[in-house]
């Protein structure tokens, strides 16, 4: 007969799981959008590619994509955009906003 098999039960892995991606920003939709855009002190994307205005965090990560995207034209460090330079400072830093990235719900 077929049906006999146990039911199975959730493991701990799989509930502590659960709870890490409820409760942790992946920074998608509009709860990310600071973070991808880097206005706010915080934010990943650092530097911005004045080429094409793609965001990185850093600037290897933005050599590796001016190497793909844009192989003509020679990598001039000094013409990225620093987006944490501009606006924000110290004051954004003291804030008491959970900053974007940072493990936490607000719903505790």
């Amino acid at each position: 007969m077929t049906g006999k098999a146990k039911p199975k039960k959730h493991t701990a892995k799989e509930i502590q799981a659960k709870v890490d991606a409820a409760t942790t920003n992946r920074g998608g939709g509009k709860a990310g959008l600071l973070d991808r855009s880097g206005i706010e002190k915080g934010g990943h994307a650092k530097l911005e590619c004045p080429l094409c205005k793609v965001t990185a965090p850093d600037i290897k990560t933005m050599q590796i994509h001016h190497d793909s995207k844009h192989p003509k034209i020679p990598f001039d460090e000094s013409k990225l955009n620093n987006l944490h330079a501009t606006g924000g400072g110290a004051a954004a830093e003291s804030s008491s906003k959970p900053r974007p990235g940072i493990r936490g719900s607000l719903k505790k």
